[in-house]
């Protein structure tokens, strides 16, 4: 499959530059980008919280009911932005979620991050920037990616065993948005008890402090915001990919069919999570965590699925590079769109719902604790019950194995493989635009993220 990639480093460059022309060019005229428009509310609503005195929760972009919907925390953290106009705001939040993205990578794949070269880099570079949930979070101004840059930070920390601070960022990602709140379950059931403290700490502390700042917001969004499901939008929303969101399309909205769906996942995740971790498997642990967050969580909107990158990783790290470039082509497509207007039927029932199914069967199916040895890699492990990682797979090493720490074995070095093949980026870059992704823009899916929260 290699051999016809170009082996000189002038070939490389050229065949970087034009499929990142291609890419380009794709992105800024198939999917109808965003506008920002998250990225606006944020800027809006802390504007008119520092300047004009007014109330977070009752700013709306005008000419929309949007307005801001995550805990005060996180007006706290963006007050700074009100003192940028958009335009400049626009540009730093470009340049943080890019810091963030390259962090998430390096992150994934450890000390063997240089084995893909530039070369290696640049291809993956444009196979993610044709990934749906990536292309969202960018273009309308999301957080994602910062705060699953902050939890893989204490994935990193806690297979390294330099977890004296581990459970921070996943504090502070939980106290600007709640779905990652799930992942202080994951240091529970593992029987992490020092950093779920620290997590649990710092989510409080950062809870406390807003309080401290603007009581009457704190008091309103955790009395009132948060259960007001009118502030959420339509569940049955083709962008909503949850467990809540294929329920409220079937036109089921019995809470306790969704509760028993809910508890039942989350059973599944406890089990499947408490096995990788007791492996040494940290990057399953929380590649599954995110996986529970988005199919538990009432609202999931197509660019929360960015939790499913280190999923990816992992398939990669454990041989399934067919399986992960199909699904991710699957992802870069924007296929659940064509059910905008009805998603009725078993049509609908299927396409309609098939982000939701990926993110259903990786929490099944994930390999977890499945450690396959490369062709590089000796018996290194201090576990006989646990094989040393493949150097061409992104893993989290275990705390308990130390001479297996610098093992973060790499995600950029098997995605490159899934790269070179073409298959992800050929099925994404060829599927034909809908006309509902274009209608998207007239009502994004995303500016109201109460369910996430």
């Amino acid at each position: 499959m290699t051999r016809s990639l170009p082996r000189t480093d002038r070939g490389r460059l050229l065949l970087v530059l034009a499929l990142a022309t291609a890419v380009t060019v794709f992105t800024a005229t198939v999917p109808l980008l965003r506008d920002w428009f998250d990225l606006r509310v944020y800027h809006g609503s802390v504007g008119t919280w520092v300047h004009h005195g007014g109330r977070i929760y009752d700013y709306r972009v005008p000419g929309t009911a949007y307005g801001f919907t995550y805990p005060p925390f996180a007006a706290v953290a963006m007050a700074p932005m009100a003192l940028l106009d958009l335009r400049t705001a626009i540009g730093v939040a470009l340049l943080l979620n890019l810091a963030a993205l390259a962090l998430v990578l390096r992150l994934l794949a450890g000390p063997a991050w240089r084995r893909p070269g530039w070369f290696g880099w640049g291809l993956l570079a444009c196979l993610l920037a044709l990934f749906e949930p990536l292309r969202d979070t960018i273009s309308f101004g999301q957080v994602n990616l910062l705060l699953l840059a902050l939890v893989l930070t204490d994935a990193a920390l806690l297979a390294t065993g330099r977890g004296r601070w581990a459970g921070a960022g996943i504090g502070l990602a939980a106290a600007i948005k709640l779905t990652p709140a799930l992942f202080i379950g994951l240091l529970l059931v593992t029987r992490r008890w020092r950093a779920a403290a620290v997590a649990t700490g710092v989510a409080l502390g950062a809870t406390a402090l807003a309080a401290g700042v603007d009581r009457d917001a704190s008091r309103f969004y955790w009395t009132e915001a948060l259960w007001d499901t009118g502030r959420v939008g339509s569940q049955a929303y083709v962008s909503n990919q949850s467990v809540q969101g294929v329920l409220a399309r079937l036109g089921e909205h019995d809470r306790a069919v969704w509760a028993a769906a809910v508890l039942l996942v989350l059973g599944v995740w406890a089990v499947r999570a408490r096995r990788a971790v007791a492996a040494g498997d940290w990057a399953a642990g929380f590649a599954l965590t995110g996986l529970a967050a988005c199919l538990v969580s009432p609202i999931t909107w197509v660019h929360h699925l960015v939790w499913l990158l280190p999923s990816f990783a992992v398939l990669v790290r454990a041989g399934h590079v067919r399986v992960a470039g199909a699904l991710y082509a699957v992802l870069c497509t924007s296929v659940v769109w064509l059910w905008f207007d009805d998603a009725s039927g078993v049509d609908g029932f299927l396409g309609g719902n098939l982000y939701a199914w990926i993110t259903l069967g990786l929490l099944l199916w994930l390999p977890a604790g499945q450690f396959r040895p490369g062709p590089r890699t000796g018996s290194r492990s201090t576990r006989t019950t646990t094989a040393a990682p493949s150097p061409a797979a992104p893993t989290i090493s275990p705390a308990s194995v130390q001479t297996e720490a610098g093992s973060l074995d790499t995600a950029a070095a098997a995605a490159g493989t899934a790269v070179t093949s073409g298959r992800a980026a050929g099925r994404g870059t060829t599927s034909d635009p809908t006309g509902s992704t274009l209608r998207a823009e007239a009502n994004p899916q995303s500016s109201s993220e109460r369910a996430s929260s």
